[in-house]
């Protein structure tokens, strides 16, 4: 795995990163990369404009031709699923500590759904464990703030 820390400010210096993130992963043989992080503390904080940012990054994705080469996913400090309540815990499989993007290789996450039987059971394992957990029990772990 592979993390880079941006040093962007604003969503054209972030677009820039991302390129170079996807070029560096694309170029590597995946025994050397596998997938990368790229962590955005500079810009985004506004879990909208990040959400707007994801729109532009899959397009940038397709401009490249690398869909169904790499998959994006996103993280943000206060994610939010579309059909979820902003407080429910089920938003915060998808939380960090600052705006991140997941650079992943398709063939990868191929790879690891056929070994799984059931895939969707763990994002639903997942989301099930922290409704278990709630506020003060994800506060309880000192893993930082909530939102």
């Amino acid at each position: 795995m592979h993390y880079t820390v941006s040093s962007a400010t604003d969503p054209q210096q972030l677009a820039q990163d991302l390129a170079c993130e996807l070029d560096g992963l694309v170029s590597l043989d995946p025994a050397l990369r596998e997938t990368t992080l790229l962590i955005v503390p500079g810009c985004l904080g506004d879990f909208l404009d990040f959400n707007d940012f994801m729109g532009k990054a899959d397009r940038l994705l397709r401009r490249r031709r690398l869909e169904g080469v790499i998959q994006l996913a996103s993280f943000h400090p206060h994610y939010q699923f579309a059909d979820i309540d902003a407080n429910d815990m089920g938003n915060f499989t998808n939380r960090s500590p600052y705006p991140t993007i997941h650079l992943l290789r398709e063939a990868s996450i191929e790879r690891a759904l056929q070994s799984i039987a059931h895939p969707q059971a763990i994002y639903e394992a997942n989301i099930d464990r922290l409704r278990q957990l709630g506020p003060q029990g994800w506060a309880a772990l000192g893993v930082g703030p909530s939102q």
